[in-house]
């Protein structure tokens, strides 16, 4: 007769914990458990910097740069000739802090420098001028780093090239 009191106690227990779950097992229902993402093509990728190109040498500069995913994946790099043995690998490291902090890094320079967050010193960022995260419709989609003093212009040539689209002009009679 020993065991009826355990088998009460066990299934208050069990009781009581099923109520307790039920607002946890409505919550699962309500959430979305995936999302739409949007990622940087290759296509798009290449013609990111095919416009970067274009607008350095209209600019009479030499760049190279690296073009990252919303993962911080290579996607496309690209050196003009002449460009500094380290132009690859300078404009990778600023495009990964551009996507870290999702911003210019020519803002996580100026917060660094004025001493407002030193966290991208310890944590291997580059905090360098010259890379620009890639927003479309709010969401980052991958980040551009360009190895030259006007990087950040060439980036938002850019992306202005591939992801704004010119309005449509209106055909007047």
């Amino acid at each position: 007769m020993r065991i009826r009191p355990f088998v009460l106690s066990l299934s208050m227990l069990v009781t009581v914990s099923l109520a307790a779950d039920a607002p946890a097992v409505q919550a699962t229902r309500d959430i979305q458990a995936t999302r739409d993402i949007k990622v940087i093509s290759s296509a798009g990728a290449r013609a990111m910097a095919d416009a970067c190109i274009a607008w350095a040498e209209q600019n009479k500069v030499i760049v190279a740069m690296a073009i990252l995913d919303w993962g911080g994946n290579l996607i496309e790099s690209h050196a003009m000739e002449g460009v500094a043995a380290n132009g690859i690998d300078t404009a990778l490291l600023k495009a990964k802090s551009a996507l870290r902090w999702r911003r210019a890094t020519s803002e996580t320079n100026r917060i660094v420098r004025s001493g407002e967050n030193l966290a991208p010193t310890f944590m291997n960022d580059f905090p360098q001028p010259g890379a620009l995260p890639v927003m479309v419709n709010g969401q980052i989609v991958g980040a551009m780093g360009v190895s030259s003093g006007d990087g950040e212009k060439c980036a938002q040539a850019a992306i202005d090239a591939v992801f704004k689209k010119p309005a449509p002009s209106s055909a007047r009679p």
